[in-house]
């Protein structure tokens, strides 16, 4: 029997996750304006309220625009740490209630109801977790569900927010076809300006051209979105844990006593994951630096920190823990650093602490580095020592 067509899927939305938390602390912030990011007009707007959407901000927007579309917004620099806090709070009640869920960001999640039904119904299920978890945090959230992922996620983007719908099992296509065909996930703005310049603009007419027509057009991901517009989606829920990780150390050809070269060598080690973790869409809430001394005595150091992938931010605590570890002054074997508690989020978060040029540097960094870079090329040019270059896994820890 093909369990794929009689799934059930729910996708949890926080609505305006960084602007409710922000509301939790200070309530007089309730029904205004409020933008979530640089307070200055170099900097960039990270998450905005429904009320500020309607003057057409949104996230990513310049904060010198963003206050000229609305001079009485108020304007907050977030609080990375804050938000973690929140964001773990909410797992750990999906945790405690459902077996099988994926963390897809920050702030949302998919659960696979599958098979559930006998208890009191998948979608009481659902809506009995969403009142637990408003109770709990104090966040709103809004949920879809369906037989898969793609449905579930543009029906709570439909109730947003504080909202939630079930779409029945074969009202797929009706329910999506009178739909923007913008709803779709993966219609980034270049693949819907080129649908709009072919005069399409409802889901509907996606559905009705040929797969082979769609693919001419976009080629390999044709047949991938004609799918999702027409509510087909076989991914699984992606079971979460925190043990996800990227890793890499160096074990060098000649134990080394000198501090500058380990330290310069860690900033690199860390650089580089964290342009893996950019390149990758994820964040980290978790690092780890680990020193091998010459008689083979290894120790480890860790530091839960609030979600991140920005060099800046995470060079520092690398170094913060290097210093804690590094106390024998014995002759060094290797090093390595570990990032891990990974979810997908991109660079968002970071947003309301960085400026527009520091945002445009990543960038800039990261598109030398992924044209250019070779494996440990970049610590071998800089340092000029031998070493060798070990990665490990990104979602398991094991050696590749």
């Amino acid at each position: 029997m093909d369990r794929s067509t009689d799934r059930t899927v729910a996708h949890m939305d926080l609505d305006s996750f960084f602007v409710s938390v922000e509301r939790l602390q200070d309530t007089s912030l309730i029904g205004k304006p409020l933008l979530i990011g640089g307070q200055s007009d170099r900097g960039v707007v990270a998450s905005c309220s429904y009320e500020a959407r309607t003057f057409g901000i949104h996230s990513a927007m310049s904060m010198k625009v963003a206050k000229r579309l609305c001079p009485h917004a108020i304007i907050r620099r977030g609080d990375s740490e804050r938000y973690s806090y929140f964001s773990n709070m909410v797992t750990d009640v999906i945790h405690d209630t459902v077996p099988i869920y994926e963390k897809s960001s920050i702030d949302e999640f998919y659960i696979d109801f599958t098979g559930m039904d006998r208890f009191f119904g998948c979608y009481q299920l659902a809506t009995d977790l969403r009142k637990r978890i408003i109770t709990e945090t104090g966040l709103p959230i809004s949920f879809g569900m369906s037989a898969n992922k793609t449905v579930s996620k543009v029906a709570t983007g439909e109730v947003k927010p504080n909202g939630h719908f079930r779409v029945d099992r074969g009202l797929e296509k009706p329910f999506l076809s009178p739909l923007s065909i913008k709803k779709i996930p993966m219609v980034g703005d270049k693949t819907y300006y080129l649908l709009r310049g072919m005069g399409i603009e409802k889901i509907k007419t996606l559905q009705d051209m040929p797969v082979e027509l769609l693919e001419n057009v976009l080629g390999k991901m044709g047949p991938v979105i004609w799918k999702k517009a027409n509510g087909i989606d076989n991914s699984p829920v992606i079971a979460y844990s925190e043990r996800k990780s990227i890793s890499t150390e160096q074990t060098f050809d000649k134990d080394t006593i000198d501090v500058a070269k380990l330290k310069a060598i860690l900033i690199a080690m860390t650089e580089k994951l964290t342009s893996k973790l950019r390149k990758e869409q994820k964040l980290t809430a978790c690092i780890t630096v680990k020193v091998r001394y010459s008689n083979f005595d290894t120790h480890t150091q860790q530091m839960r920190i609030p979600y991140s992938s920005s060099d800046h931010v995470l060079i520092s605590r690398a170094k913060e823990l290097f210093d804690k570890l590094y106390q024998r002054r014995m002759l060094v074997r290797l090093i390595g650093v570990r990032l891990s508690h990974l979810v997908p989020g991109g660079h968002q978060i970071n947003l309301f602490e960085d400026t527009e040029e520091m945002i445009n540097l990543y960038q800039a960094i990261d598109r030398v580095n992924f044209r250019y870079g070779s494996e440990g090329a970049r610590v071998k040019r800089a340092i000029g020592m031998g070493v060798r270059h070990r990665d490990f896994n990104p979602f398991n820890g094991v050696r590749s």
